[in-house]
């Protein structure tokens, strides 16, 4: 009895293990699964419906666009160029990403969101950025922050909050690559200030501690 028992622990540990290592994208079963949209002839793997391995090309794992600036005019001053698995099919199942990030002078910012399915290392190709993350409430709310140039390079943890923004006179321009294919984006106050439908202000007033009318005022700007 005591035997099994043990046997039974040793099953529970190795299921948890197995849990635990299956917590980002699953590992594919083969060579690759380029993403298609026609699903009449194709197999539902890591979100995303896989093309006829005889009927994939070079152009399935190839991106062109990175090298162009995007547009930086509106608030808050950054551009995003996302090359998930949506740009690139060729990226599915394979659990990695990039994206660009341009950032306006004098103060363009990304700011503060959450990847919730992928850790983040950005590097500075140009321009001088402040990125920074916040640990958890069981952390201390700690915030790890610093000034980076162009050649250096920055880790967000996965799920944290992180920012980045331009403390030069001059555009920035950062490249990220993710641990997933689809990372997901959380803009915080996005979410927070501009949900579908609109969180209830008593919420907000409550959380943030502060005037309804701010609160109200929060919302209508998202």
């Amino acid at each position: 009895m005591k035997g099994f028992q043990n046997f039974l622990r040793v099953i529970t540990l190795m299921a948890l293990a197995s849990t635990l290592a299956s917590a980002y994208d699953p590992s594919p079963l083969q060579d690759f699964c380029v993403a298609i949209n026609n699903i009449t002839d194709g197999v539902f793997v890591n979100g995303k419906f896989c093309k006829n391995p005889m009927a994939v090309t070079e152009n399935d794992f190839f991106f062109s666009g990175l090298n162009q600036a995007g547009n930086t005019v509106d608030p808050p001053g950054s551009a995003v160029t996302l090359v998930f698995a949506d740009q690139l099919p060729g990226l599915n199942t394979l659990g990695v990403s990039i994206v660009r990030i341009d950032f306006a002078p004098n103060g363009g910012l990304n700011p503060p969101h959450t990847h919730p399915r992928g850790s983040e290392i950005l590097v500075v190709l140009e321009g001088t950025i402040l990125v920074g993350f916040v640990t958890s409430d069981q952390d201390g709310n700690r915030l790890f922050a610093k000034v980076l140039n162009p050649g250096e390079a920055f880790v967000f943890p996965i799920g944290l909050i992180h920012f980045q923004l331009n403390v030069g006179n001059t555009p920035a321009v950062a490249l990220a690559a993710l641990s997933s294919q689809n990372p997901g984006i959380i803009t915080i106050a996005n979410a927070v200030f501009g949900s579908n439908p609109p969180i209830n202000p008593d919420i907000l007033t409550k959380a943030f501690m502060l005037d309804k009318n701010v609160v109200q005022y929060l919302q209508s700007k998202f």
